[in-house]
């Protein structure tokens, strides 16, 4: 549709209604020389009302051209560029700075090269690609299992399949023992874990099974299945911390957690009836024993009971025959210095 000016008494027929003399259409009865041909007061020339008017995108665009224009000549020539220069490296070093999470440690790198570890918080580096930084989360605790493997089945179900070639163990008794445990362990120092193994969850599991083999080795089936059980977990934990120790390799290991300690699936009916028979003769043992400490003690007190009634009647005939002994030998003086007399009181008195 072509331009039509409604509006009255205004100058060219434009289509912003320029009017002659005044500029974007100062048409007749309109604010003379407005922007947009405003006559009359209103936008864009639009006749009547003389309240505040409200720029257009246009209005705006021009006056952020007349700014850009009365700066932009100040950074032509040299000292433009030094200063575009200048600001850019300063963007650049501020890339530099970078935040370390609670759970996290920051691994700086140099061109590829672990350079330093970062703690927590907010921390710098030179900006890339100078240097670096790897974030890998160090509180989170992983787990390895030897002896055995977890997973789903076909229902959905998480289930629990033994792996013979990691949990058959020799004990130093030279008999064979089931043995499945899991290692938990967290990253203590996230540079050396990075870049001194290579696959560090195979060097775990592989150094696990080292130090649990060689802990059995040193135990007897019958101490790792009752007694010495409890030390096992604890020996292990110190001595697959110390393969990890000198690999320098970042790892703590936090817990090592048995989850079978068994004879092998094969044996197992034919060592429980060993072990009910040992639990059969302990028994026997221990009552035979009780017997004996409840026998012998009254036996004794028997033996000691007669031993005094018989040193009590030996004293008793002693005394007895001494004492007639001596009536005797007092009866024989009397009788020998008056035989007569006594004969005669002898006779009396029988």
């Amino acid at each position: 549709m072509p331009w039509s000016d409604q509006r009255g008494g205004g100058g060219g027929d434009g289509p912003w209604g320029r009017g002659p003399g005044g500029p974007r259409g100062s048409g007749g009865g309109g604010r003379g020389g407005g922007p947009r041909g405003g006559g009359g007061g209103g936008p864009r020339g639009g006749g009547g009302g003389g309240g505040p008017q409200t720029p257009d995108l246009e209005e705006v665009l021009r006056r952020g051209q007349d700014r850009m224009r009365t700066w932009m000549p100040s950074l032509r020539g040299p000292r433009g560029i030094i200063i575009l220069v200048l600001v850019a490296i300063g963007i650049w070093l501020l890339t530099g700075f970078y935040r370390v999470e609670p759970d996290e440690q920051g691994v700086v790198l140099r061109f590829g090269e672990w350079t330093k570890t970062t703690q927590p918080g907010l921390n710098y580096h030179l900006p890339g690609p100078i240097e670096t930084v790897m974030l890998p989360k160090v509180t989170k605790v992983n787990r390895v299992e030897i002896g055995y493997l977890t997973g789903v089945n076909n229902r959905g179900n998480i289930e629990q399949r033994a792996n013979p070639t990691e949990s058959l163990m020799l004990t130093g008794d030279e008999n064979i023992i089931d043995v499945q445990f899991t290692v938990f362990w967290v990253i203590a120092d996230a540079g050396k874990f990075l870049f001194n193994i290579r696959s560090p969850e195979r060097t775990v599991k592989d150094a696990s099974e080292a130090a649990m083999r060689e802990v059995i080795g040193n135990t007897d089936l019958n101490s790792a299945l009752s007694e010495g059980r409890s030390g096992l977990a604890s020996q292990t934990q110190a001595l697959v911390q110390n393969i990890l120790d000198s690999y320098d390799s970042g790892i703590l290991i936090t817990q090592v957690e048995p989850q079978k300690i068994d004879p092998p699936e094969a044996v197992i009916a034919a060592f429980r009836d060993v072990q009910a028979a040992r639990a059969d003769e302990d028994r026997a043992k221990n009552e035979a024993e009780a017997y004996r400490n409840d026998i012998i003690p009254r036996a004794r007190g028997e033996a000691e009971r007669i031993l005094q009634e018989a040193e009590a009647y030996e004293q008793e005939v002693v005394a007895r025959s001494t004492g007639e002994a001596q009536r005797f030998l007092l009866v024989f003086n009397e009788y020998r210095q008056a035989k007569k007399v006594t004969r005669q009181r002898i006779y009396l008195e029988t």
